[in-house]
């Protein structure tokens, strides 16, 4: 599926007339706990010749097509994506951090990355996570039944609210190191799960443990209190508008 995926890449930036600066795995895959059924979530940033930003008419800035195939193919221009960091998105930082990597621009990733950690804000970034972890929540049946998909669904975010608040910095993507918040027992638990999910259909049904979810309540309750109390912040677009025109001149046609 890899070389499938770089070829429909390689297709889409002569079409679009496009440099695609970075391609990734989003979704389960990236995020390190996918099903036997799970999609191929490509992710990609793209810059456009010089021109196309000399404009006084709005233009797109994005790139979707089709599932086919498994194959969930989406891609941002690169202001977009400027815009987004700007203010503190989840998107890009999630992006930038993911374990599989289609293709990349030398360099691009790290200096992105670099300038990510300046607009860090931990209330938005706490808020959106508690906010997915919220609606999956929601699907919850019988007081204790879920699909393990949706199960990750409240877990990662919940866990990665937690990372913002508690350690003030971009969560990470991959489960992994977000499982070392919680206590070992649990860590197990969680490993467990993922190993079932690996081997079992996104819509399988399972009993939430008891004392998984009284852990899930209570960080629920403790991130939302904290993230009341975080005190606002904005950012200037100086070092973005700065990076934006080094994109345009480095890569202009």
């Amino acid at each position: 599926m890899k070389t499938t995926i770089i070829n429909r890449l390689a297709e889409i930036e002569k079409a679009n007339d496009i440099k695609i600066l970075f391609a990734c795995e989003s979704g389960s895959r990236g995020w390190e706990f996918p099903s036997p059924d799970s999609d191929f979530d490509v992710r990609f940033i793209y810059v456009r010749p010089l021109n196309y930003y000399l404009s006084v008419s709005d233009k797109d800035d994005h790139l979707g097509f089709p599932i086919n195939d498994e194959l969930d193919i989406y891609g941002w221009d690169i202001k977009k994506v400027l815009k987004l960091i700007r203010k503190s998105n989840t998107t890009p930082f999630e992006w930038l951090q993911s374990p599989i990597v289609y293709g990349e621009q030398t360099h691009f990733r790290d200096e992105l990355w670099t300038l990510c950690q300046s607009y860090f804000y931990r209330k938005t970034n706490v808020n959106h996570y508690l906010g997915i972890a919220h609606g999956a929540l929601e699907t919850v049946t019988n007081g204790d039944e879920i699909k393990i998909k949706k199960l990750f669904y409240v877990l990662r975010p919940l866990l990665s609210a937690k990372w913002c608040l508690e350690r003030n910095t971009i969560a990470p993507m991959t489960i992994g190191p977000l499982l070392t918040l919680m206590p070992a027992q649990l860590q197990t638990l969680v490993k467990d799960l993922i190993t079932l999910k690996s081997a079992s259909a996104e819509g399988f049904i399972i009993k939430i443990d008891p004392e998984l979810g009284k852990y899930i309540d209570e960080e629920f309750n403790n991130c939302t209190g904290g993230a009341k109390d975080l005190p606002k912040e904005s950012f200037d677009a100086e070092m973005l508008d700065t990076f934006f025109r080094n994109m345009l001149n480095r890569y202009d046609n």
